[in-house]
């Protein structure tokens, strides 16, 4: 069976750690990227994936940004999940990241459960 890929778009090392490990357990094939800007490389080499996983604060291109660049690409636009990982839990800022494309919003810190619950709830695993 074909595993789905996603793609952690975090500064922090040790963050795309944790969730590439996750991930790996919960049946991805994972790709890792330090922010927006190479995220934005790495999807215009082509690759595809199934699920992006985004910081909201990172330097270069944030996260909203990253995912308002995703969704008026033509090529991904509506097709891929896309889940806004951050320690900002500010309502009218998740409801900003919502509004702009990202699929769920997954606060940090974060357990396997947690990530696998949003990964469900935008229908990626079962």
């Amino acid at each position: 069976m074909l595993r789905q890929r996603a793609l952690v778009v975090d500064d922090s090392q040790a963050t795309r750690s944790l969730l590439t490990g996750m991930l790996d357990e919960l049946g991805f094939d994972v790709e890792e990227a330090c922010d927006g800007a190479d995220a934005i490389a790495v999807l215009r080499k082509g690759m595809t994936f199934d699920v992006l996983l985004v910081d909201w604060n990172m330097p270069n291109v944030d996260g909203v940004e990253f995912v308002h660049a995703v969704r008026n690409d033509p090529f991904y636009n509506k097709q891929v999940r896309l889940i806004m990982v951050t320690s900002v839990d500010e309502p009218n800022l998740m409801e900003k990241a919502l509004a702009t494309g990202a699929n769920e919003y997954l606060m940090k810190p974060f357990t396997k459960e947690m990530l696998s619950d949003k990964l469900i709830m935008i229908g990626m695993v079962e």
